[in-house]
């Protein structure tokens, strides 16, 4: 279990991450829809979450949604450790009715995300769609992984977000299983 605090003049943050857990979530954000997608990132990832936010809302949600990503990359760093003993490489393609998204990751200690998604509309709820590269940017680099995330097509802004969080969700689960060596995938030898 990593626990992660980060407090700034615009957010407060504590969270609580288990890789290896039990897909149990208690995310707390302001942001309903934005919640939503975080307890999907958990209960598909099979991890515990508990996350909770104090953010300058008043202003809008980008502070409050980029923190975030900062604490949970920042967590799953640690969770990783030396990144010994895991796959490293997975991917997923998810539907969510009419739309399916792919995402393929690499937890390589190397930062980097490719972002190919277009919204239709400015909001989900009260979330701005256009914050959600700005999660992933922020998660992957703190996390020290290459995540490549694309929605391949779709209708419905709620469906197409829903299908990206589940498809990371689903890689990031599949590269963290434990391997059979216990060995860092690497030629190298280390990550």
């Amino acid at each position: 279990m990593s626990k992660v605090e980060r407090k700034t003049r615009e957010t407060d943050i504590k969270a609580e991450l288990e890789i290896y857990g039990k897909s149990v979530a208690e995310i707390d954000t302001g942001i309903g829809f934005f919640d939503h997608m975080l307890t999907a990132l958990a209960v598909h990832g099979g991890f515990d979450l508990k996350l909770s936010c104090n953010g300058d809302l008043s202003v809008d949600g980008h502070h409050t949604v980029e923190d975030c990503g900062i604490v949970l990359g920042k967590a799953l760093a640690e969770q990783l450790g030396d990144k010994s003993g895991i796959v490293r490489f997975a991917s997923a393609y998810i539907p969510m009715d009419e739309a399916l998204s792919f995402c393929a990751v690499d937890i390589s200690g190397r930062p980097f995300l490719v972002f190919d998604a277009e919204f239709s509309d400015d909001k989900t709820g009260a979330f701005d769609n256009c914050l959600t590269e700005e999660f992933f940017r922020a998660f992957a680099y703190n996390a020290g992984i290459t995540l490549h995330i694309k929605n391949v097509y779709g209708k419905n802004d709620h469906h197409k977000l829903e299908s990206i969080f589940k498809a990371v969700a689903y890689a990031l689960k599949n590269a963290v299983k434990r391997n059979e060596s216990g060995e860092v995938v690497s030629t190298k030898g280390t990550l």
